[in-house]
């Protein structure tokens, strides 16, 4: 496998996010976001890690770009922070949080790499937290009033971008489970918050496409392959409920499919919210989505978990050849397996694998990293988008998480998906063999 396999046009790229990366959180003029005030609180975080400095990217982006390019990466993924834009998230402009996004893209474009802007990867204004958050449907105006700002100082440089990152999880995490920012729990903070971010994505979607000439834009969705535990009608029917809820809640809304309600009925409570015009409102013609997999679910049914009458098999009980540090499962052909469920809509746009990796417990001896299981994590996995490409599946883009070893929320640090190595107390960056590895793949002059 080498990269010409995957034909000329075929973009290649590596994804971060502004709060994993940049610190500086209180300084420069940036104002406080929900995960400022959510890593605040004991207990929170593994380990009560913070990110007020995490990679220092703020400081260092040229060195870390320059990385990129020494990498051969053709593609920079990030997110910008809205509270560094816009403090109390509407109202008053920082000029200096804005000059430092221009600097970025003008140093990725003066390395000759193409920048792909997340306009929201979680990182919410606290006050606009405090007004209610993603549960108010001000949160459209709000984010409209934002996405417009950047787009008036950024439009003309930037040409990919992305709404939203990953739906399912800022909502069923952060305002369902509770175990990430804002920490709100029950559907009476989910059905409403899940809307909005739906409601958001066709609508900041319509203002990128008129404010902007012949950028191409679209928004990401996490994803994990679901299987049943077992063949039995409870676990296949739980597997369809699981689904329903984790992979295709957030993109047939987009399609025009609506919400998932036939096979979970339970959804049909995110009707409440809905407003006259809703149904329209929500369809939007992407040019183009990324999707974000790491691994596969195994689903059994259970009587004990209220509204989704499903459960997760966790992989460690089902002992698994190989555990990420995350304790997720390795299993490549996941990500086919996806690729091939989203083909299977039939207006769905052009796909992009815009997140995709793995945490190991990387160390540094000698200077070097040899971090061969993620090499064959990485290998094993392309190979599986190399299969869904070769079947003629709509699949045109594959970006690495993450540039480098950064603030993994709820993680804190103790995660490393990075192709570089970041020491946290010194602020060095080695190159692991992963990285040198997917330069050379890209360096490929046949390709």
């Amino acid at each position: 496998m080498v990269k010409a396999d995957f034909g000329r046009d075929f973009q290649w790229g590596v994804s971060s996010a502004a709060f994993q990366t940049e610190g500086v959180c209180d300084a420069d003029g940036k104002g406080p976001s929900i995960w400022d005030t959510f890593t605040s609180k004991k207990g929170k975080i593994k380990l009560n890690h913070h990110a007020r400095t995490a990679c220092d990217f703020y400081n260092r982006y040229e060195a870390d770009i320059d990385l990129i390019k020494g990498m051969y990466i053709p593609n920079f993924r990030f997110s910008l922070s809205w509270p560094r834009i816009l403090p109390e998230g509407i109202g008053r402009h920082n000029t200096q949080g804005m000059d430092f996004y221009e600097r970025v893209v003008d140093h990725c474009l003066a390395q000759g790499i193409t920048p792909w802007i997340t306009l929201y990867h979680w990182d919410l204004p606290q006050s606009l937290q405090d007004k209610g958050g993603w549960t108010n449907r001000d949160v459209l105006s709000w984010l409209e009033e934002y996405a417009a700002c950047v787009v008036k100082c950024l439009g003309d440089r930037v040409g990919h971008w992305m709404v939203l990152n990953e739906p399912a999880v800022f909502t069923g995490a952060g305002y369902f489970f509770g175990v990430h920012a804002p920490g709100l729990t029950g559907l009476r903070n989910f059905f409403p918050a899940a809307h909005h971010a739906a409601l958001a994505m066709g609508h900041i979607g319509k203002l990128l496409r008129s404010e902007t000439k012949n950028a191409r834009i679209g928004t990401t969705f996490s994803c994990s392959s679901i299987h049943p535990a077992s063949s039995s009608k409870r676990d296949m029917d739980a597997a369809k409920r699981a689904d329903a809820l984790i992979n295709r809640l957030f993109i047939e809304p987009i399609l025009g499919l609506g919400y998932p309600t036939t096979d979970l009925k339970a959804l049909a409570g995110i009707e409440r919210y809905m407003a006259a015009g809703d149904e329209a409102r929500l369809p939007f013609d992407f040019d183009f989505i990324g999707i974000q997999n790491y691994t596969r679910e195994m689903i059994r049914h259970s009587y004990f978990v209220p509204y989704l009458r499903a459960q997760l098999v966790p992989a460690k009980k089902r002992r698994v050849p190989l555990l990420t540090e995350m304790g997720w499962e390795v299993y490549p052909e996941a990500i086919y397996e996806m690729i091939k469920q989203f083909n299977a809509y039939p207006n769905i746009p052009d796909i992009y694998i815009t997140e995709n990796g793995a945490a190991f417990a990387d160390v540094v001896e000698n200077g070097a990293v040899h971090d061969d299981l993620r090499i064959r994590y990485l290998k094993d996995h392309l190979a599986q988008v190399l299969r869904a490409k070769r079947e003629g599946l709509n699949i045109h883009g594959y970006f690495i998480w993450t540039l480098m070893d950064n603030f993994e929320w709820a993680e804190g640090y103790h995660a490393r998906f990075g192709l570089v190595h970041l020491d946290f107390d010194t602020q060095q960056r080695t190159v692991k063999d992963s990285g040198k590895w997917y330069g050379d793949f890209l360096a490929d002059a046949v390709g």
